[in-house]
């Protein structure tokens, strides 16, 4: 067995904390304090490069091993809002762009991402079924070196017309039972991390009459639910968690955001402690002392999204959006009338930012890479996320005078 040394991992994961006891693979404990209390561990990998098992270094010790110098590992992005890239929009899809949804598949593996939850803003009833096929046809297809598809996100059409964003307010629908039946009949739904459902996440505005019936059966289901362009105020969105509703999609945008005396659906899920919070890191969607603030309150429930839409690596200016006109510039997508509408950055990009922001590297990376899991049923344990993987299917994070900065594992990089 080969070893790595002086390693860290992400230590916003709730998986086991820092000073508890398990198992990490053949033979090793996990938890034990290094230097600053943060762990520090050793790796052990087979000639293949494949990870065996973690071991606790103690601290003040020394281990054999090349030493990663406090380097961070951890296992590769998941993006559970992005809309599209490389001119897809994934609501417009027909099978005629498999070859082109394959290449974006093969960039955003390429970006460090392993898996996304395809994100399907409001359209038609037709676009919205014939999308969620080719989805399911493209998942079929997986070949590795390709980030997976896992179960679609809904980002609509339950949504507050008043906080519609860019969503088309043509085809927003009122939730109901035959609402639902009429998009998602015959499509298996459920968060499904190990074999995908088509559908894995829902968003809606929970204050939505019909929207408790809706909730009910989709948390049957499995599929996770996040409350999102939504008009709801502290009690509703409270009630709405009560309900099953687990997530905020794109958190203080396209809801209230923080008042001191009107604290809205941000301060309800941050008094939870089972409501994950999606935030886009760009820095223009949410002011970067907010988001500092969003990870000091709530850093092992934080999401780290990309809100990517069709142009996610193309050229900046101008491009279609369905039937509008899309403007990007700095990473930033606007309509004409300067309707915010995402982002063209990637994944990673957003834990770069937050970490230079806040001075939590590891919580930050944890935000992209481990939560995520979380929100879709993952709960192992980080050390159990790593050991069997490869180690070149995994991440190394460096802090350095220009900031935090990632690339794929390897055991010789140093």
């Amino acid at each position: 067995m080969r070893w790595l040394s002086n390693v860290r991992l992400p230590n916003a994961e709730s998986g086991v904390a820092p000073g508890a006891g398990g198992v990490c693979g053949a033979g090793s404990v996990c938890g034990a304090g290094g230097a600053g209390g943060e762990p520090s561990w050793r790796v052990g990998l087979d000639d293949d490069g494949t990870i065996l098992g973690l071991r606790p270094i103690e601290a003040g010790s020394a281990a054999a091993g090349l030493d990663w110098r406090g380097d961070w590992l951890s296992p590769m992005g998941v993006d559970l809002q992005i809309n599209g890239g490389l001119g897809l929009a994934f609501p417009e899809l027909s099978r005629a762009d498999l070859p082109r949804l394959d290449e974006l598949l093969e960039r955003l593996w390429q970006d460090g991402v392993e898996a996304i939850s395809p994100t399907l803003v409001t359209c038609g009833v037709v676009a919205l079924r014939g999308a969620l096929a080719v989805l399911a046809e493209a998942r079929a297809r997986h070949a590795p070196g390709r980030c997976r598809l896992l179960g679609a996100h809904l980002e609509g059409p339950f949504l507050a017309p008043e906080r519609r964003g860019a969503h088309p307010a043509a085809h927003l629908a009122a939730p109901s039972a035959a609402a639902l039946s009429e998009r998602l009949g015959g499509f298996r739904c459920g968060p499904g991390w190990r074999e995908p459902a088509d559908v894995a996440l829902l968003t809606l505005a929970p204050e939505l009459p019909g929207s408790a019936e809706v909730i009910a059966a989709l948390r049957n289901a499995g599929v996770v639910l996040s409350l999102g362009h939504s008009a709801a105020n502290e009690t509703q969105a409270a009630a709405a968690f009560d309900a099953g509703v687990t997530m905020l999609t794109h958190t203080c945008n396209a809801m209230a955001g923080l008042h001191h005396r009107a604290p809205g659906p941000v301060a309800a899920a941050l008094l939870r402690g089972d409501v994950a919070l999606g935030l886009i890191a760009d820095g223009v969607h949410v002011a970067p002392s907010l988001a500092v603030l969003l990870q000091r309150l709530a850093p092992e429930r934080l999401v780290i999204v990309s809100d990517a839409l069709a142009p996610y690596g193309l050229a900046e200016g101008r491009h279609r959006w369905d039937e509008r006109v899309l403007l990007v510039e700095n990473g930033s997508c606007r309509l004409e009338d300067g309707t915010l509408a995402g982002v063209t950055l990637p994944l990673l990009e957003g834990v770069v930012r937050l970490a230079r922001w806040g001075g939590q590297p590891g919580a930050s990376i944890a935000a992209a890479t481990v939560t995520p899991r979380r929100v879709l049923g993952d709960r192992r344990p980080l050390h159990d996320l790593l050991v069997g993987r490869r180690l070149e299917d995994c991440l190394r994070w460096r802090q350095g005078e220009a900031g935090l900065a990632w690339r794929r594992a390897t055991a010789e990089f140093v």
